[in-house]
């Protein structure tokens, strides 16, 4: 599988599967031990994007490791009125 909305299709069957009543217990668990991999390199993938998309945003990154996003710098005032 090669990209993210592939593997998460898979998971879906996989979930899909084991939820029919003539599956043998065997093959419940050979799906759900499948279902467990697939899940966590999926949570991999989204961890990793979250990360590209917080330094898309801003690049910087505070002393404890967590991006800023800096959407306003200090001197922005909102009022909740247009210009």
């Amino acid at each position: 599988m090669t990209n993210f909305e592939e593997k998460l299709e898979k998971l879906e069957k996989l979930s899909e599967n084991i939820k029919q009543s003539d599956i043998s217990l065997e093959d419940a668990l050979k799906n759900f031990e499948e279902g467990i991999k697939l899940a966590k390199t999926l949570e991999k993938e989204l961890d990793k994007m979250e990360d590209k998309i917080q330094i898309l945003m801003n690049g910087e990154e505070t002393k404890d490791g967590k991006v800023e996003l800096g959407l306003f710098d200090e001197t922005t005032e909102i009022t909740g009125t247009r210009s």
